[in-house]
């Protein structure tokens, strides 16, 4: 079985599921991506590069199919080029205009588009109205872009053969013509890196010694505090975050609090509202006072240092508008930390109250810190729900538990082609 990957990003969504075919099934795997580098564990890389994109004389709601259109023909310049790549199954990520050309070089050979989300303008469930609190107006060209950002979505949804998205939540943004072909499966956690199973790391409060973390010092009755995002901004809360790490600060000063992640704006219109700030995280500063010793930007970290802070973590907080659920999420839960994530719908999909995690209203920096204060008083007690975590994530959502799963689909796509 011979499957072509496609995603700009290496490896992506794609990465660990392809190795697994590659290692596991003995498939042959080719992954055309913008990203350079080697071919890596028995994955060939065939590199695009786009030979133009939208400009200023776009207009600003077409830009992004601008975008994917030339990706569109890259992909498909590239791949003409290697008349021995010859695919059973093509799997691409929608959005990104991957797959769309594919159909004129590769003929009735199936695809499978993975959407991640479907774009609307609607009300404060959306991503585009939610934060309402910073009474920041969204211009309607904001407005009519997100509805245009879709047409991409739209092709690659008529296109395909078969789609999944990685959660029930994301395929509830989609149009109701559409969910009957959106298969939900999830991307998968790698558990052999996210899991919780060196207990050394995350010893009884009382058995603890003075440790190293990242290079910083944190003694033994230090309480660990993390929060991870891709970029600081407001669709994932790092304003919210920090009122709440502050008032926690405030009433449990030995506290540290391990921010992970870029000073930049990944999602949405931040930039518009900054006032002359260069990010939103120099905005959320300039707004309040912050014990900033308290604080340690670690930046990005690879897999295995992130996983390591996790599994070391006395409380994870993270906080999302309704938008696409962050990997990072499933990596704390898999790692056995406690969470305590905003009351919003992709993340309620993943955690329960007091089962296993905890759940503050997203506004409320307030509830926030009294839900951290309850367990950093007391970590050891509510480690229950940490382990209840990695255990939701090993049934239902780990690599192993995923792959037949993944597997399973991958062929019955391909059997009703032939």
């Amino acid at each position: 079985m011979h499957v072509l990957y496609v995603h700009p990003n290496f490896p992506a969504q794609f990465g660990h599921i392809a190795s697994q075919l590659v290692e596991r099934l003995g498939w042959k795997v080719t992954f055309a991506t913008s990203s350079k580098g080697p071919d890596v564990g028995g994955i060939h890389r065939v590199v695009y590069a786009p030979a133009s994109g939208a400009t200023a004389a776009n207009h600003f709601c077409s830009r992004t199919f601008e975008n994917t259109i030339w990706n569109c023909d890259a992909v498909y310049l590239a791949l003409k080029a290697r008349r021995d790549i010859k695919p059973d199954l093509i799997v691409g990520h929608s959005g990104f205009g991957s797959t769309l050309f594919l159909r004129e070089l590769y003929g009735n050979t199936p695809i499978i588009n993975f959407f991640e989300f479907y774009y609307s303008t609607g009300g404060t469930d959306s991503d585009l109205g939610f934060r309402h609190d910073l009474k920041w107006p969204v211009p309607d060209a904001h407005k009519h872009r997100a509805r245009a950002r879709n047409a991409m979505i739209l092709l690659d949804l008529q296109n395909c053969d078969a789609a999944y998205v990685p959660t029930q939540f994301q395929k509830s943004r989609f149009p109701a013509e559409y969910q009957p072909k959106l298969k939900v499966v999830f991307d998968g956690i790698d558990r052999t890196v996210f899991n919780g199973q060196d207990r050394r790391l995350r010893p009884p409060i009382g058995e603890r010694p003075s440790r190293e973390i990242l290079g910083k010092m944190v003694r033994p009755l230090t309480r660990i505090v993390t929060y991870v995002s891709r970029g600081f901004e407001s669709m994932r809360g790092f304003d919210i975050f920090m009122k709440a790490a502050q008032r926690i600060i405030d009433q449990y000063p030995d506290v540290v609090f391990f921010v992970v992640g870029s000073d930049r704006i990944c999602y949405g219109g931040d930039d518009t509202h900054l006032g002359g700030e260069k990010s939103f995280k120099n905005w959320v500063l300039a707004r309040d006072k912050y014990d900033l010793s308290k604080f340690h930007f670690t930046g990005l970290l690879p897999p295995g240092q992130l996983a390591e802070l996790l599994a070391t973590t006395d409380l994870h907080i993270y906080l999302t508008a309704p938008f696409v659920l962050s990997w990072s999420l499933m990596d704390a839960l898999s790692c056995g930390a406690v969470v305590l994530g905003s009351r919003t719908a992709p993340v309620e999909e993943m955690i329960k109250d007091g089962e296993n995690g905890l759940l503050a209203d997203f506004f409320n920096a307030e509830q926030f810190a009294a839900r951290a204060l309850t367990v950093l008083r007391d970590p050891d007690a509510f480690r229950p729900l940490g382990a209840a975590a990695e255990k939701m994530i090993a049934e239902r959502y780990g690599l192993d538990r995923v792959l037949p799963e993944m597997v399973g689909f991958y062929e019955d796509v391909i059997k009703r082609q032939e």
